[in-house]
Parts: structure tokens; sequence; C-alpha cells
């Protein structure tokens, strides 16, 4: 970490790094819970997933891949809470075919174009260190549009993901901040694109807040933590992969895992002591 530290004062790139990932952090902090209370990790790995073929095509015509990722996150987002709402009983079916076959479109257009290289590749598996200005200025926006939405819809989201019969009854209308909810996750995978990859968004989005699921007591301390705990595992698998030359983005991800370990551990530990002092 020493050296990490050293390096972390002079080059350039490592600090967009970590801003990358306190940026990155943020949105995980702010979706999470969310994923988490509406047990939506499922429908969110599908999003994630099918996002490589609006990749594949937008690199294919010479575009931008997150921009192709932001479209198509948004349309899958879309035909999944549309296939949650109206096609329930072949969810699991359909959710599975849309990311089978957008991981399919990604592979096929990756394919034929010539000379992708492992630009597209970092996409796939994250690579925080190539992070530059322009993306750091697009995970700004995100978060801020993702900031934006949550505090406006929070009561929304959290009448809908408690109790959808009383939001309805309420006047609340549950299809469309369904759907919003599901925009906002798509985009906070679109965020994390550049600093885990693909492979390995939805671990970022769920162990935090599962981590800090086992303490909080109310949805405005579990965003709190979510967001801490995803920042210092976001830094600190950085600085830890730095000295070895490890990959950045599967460090973040087993650090992470690790918190939440150390989480459930110390939740365990606390049960066993109160059973006793009950008695």
């Amino acid at each position: 970490m020493t050296a990490f530290l050293d390096a972390l004062l002079n080059q350039a790139f490592l600090q967009r790094a970590v801003a990358a990932g306190l940026l990155a952090s943020l949105g995980c902090g702010l979706i999470g819970p969310w994923v988490l209370i509406r047990r939506m990790s499922h429908l969110a790995g599908g999003i994630a997933h099918a996002v490589l073929g609006g990749m594949g095509i937008a690199f294919f015509l010479g575009g931008s891949p997150l921009l192709g990722a932001t479209l198509a996150a948004v349309v899958v987002a879309l035909l999944i809470g549309f296939i949650h709402l109206y096609w329930e009983a072949q969810e699991d079916l359909l959710t599975g075919a849309l990311w089978s076959v957008g991981m399919a479109v990604g592979l096929l257009f990756i394919y034929r174009t010539p000379g992708y290289g492992t630009d597209l590749m970092s996409y796939l598996f994250g690579n925080i260190l190539l992070v530059g200005r322009q993306d750091l200025l697009f995970m700004l926006l995100i978060d801020g549009l993702v900031l934006a939405v949550v505090g406006l819809l929070h009561r929304h989201f959290l009448a809908i993901s408690l109790d959808e019969a009383f939001a309805r009854s309420r006047g609340i209308p549950v299809a469309a901040v369904y759907l919003i909810l599901l925009g906002l996750v798509a985009l906070t995978v679109v965020l994390l694109i550049r600093v885990v990859g693909l492979i390995l968004v939805m671990a970022l989005v769920t162990l935090p807040a599962a981590a800090c699921s086992l303490f909080a007591r109310s949805i405005a301390a579990l965003t709190l933590g979510a967001t801490a705990l995803a920042m210092a595992c976001t830094t600190l698998g950085l600085g830890l992969s730095y000295a070895p030359d490890w990959p950045a983005g599967p460090t973040i991800i087993l650090v992470c895992a690790a918190a939440y370990a150390l989480a459930l551990g110390v939740n365990v530990l606390q049960r066993r002591v109160r059973v006793p002092a009950a008695r």
C-alpha cells in the first residue's frame, strides 16, 4: 500500500482510477439497497450481461461502446420490466433468453470488428486504470441523474418495495415506478463497466449493500453504509492490486467479498451473544 500511496501523489492515471472508484461506489450505494430489498439481483444480472450486445454493435459501427451500453441497458431494463409485470410466469426463461441473446449478439459483432483488441475486453472484465477524463465526466453525469431520481422518488421506491397493494391504494403508479427503478439499475451497470466490467458488476452492486443490511435499521443508514463500504473496498482493492500488478477489478470484488464475510461473522457473533443475555 505504501507504493500505491506514493504513486497516487504523482500519477494522474491512479488519481483518475481512485476518482472512478469513488463515483462508481456512489452509484452502488444509491441503487444496491433497492436491488437487495426488491430481490432484483437476477434481473440486474440479466441487464448487465445483455448490455454486451449494445457495446458490440456500437464498437462495430465505430461509435462509443459506453453509449451503446447505455442504450442497450435501458432497452433491456424496460423489456425485463415488462416481462416481470405482464409475463411473470415466464420471467426466468425470458430473462435468461435476453441475457444469452444479448451476449451472443455482442460476441458476434465483436468477432466481426477488425482489430477490436483489448479495449472492448476492458469493458468485459474492467480496467479502472484506463479511465480517462471523459469517462469520469460520464460517470459523474450518471451519478447526478441517479441521485436526483432517487432523491425525488425514494418514498415511491420504498412503498412499492414494502407493499405494492398499499402503494396502488395510495395512487402510486407502481408499474411506472418499477420501470424507473430498473432504468436506474441499468444506468448503474453502465457506471460500473470501466471499474469491474460486465462480468463482475453485480458483485459490486450487491455485496456492500448486503454487508451493511446486517446492521442498518433504515434505508438512509443502509444507503450511507453501502456507499461508504463500496468506496473503501474500491480504494483498498485498487491499492492492494497495484504493487503485485494484479487486475484491479477482480481484486476489488474479492475485497468486497471479504468485507461481506467479515460482516456476516460479526453478525453471527452478535446473535450468539444476545441469545444467552436474553435468557
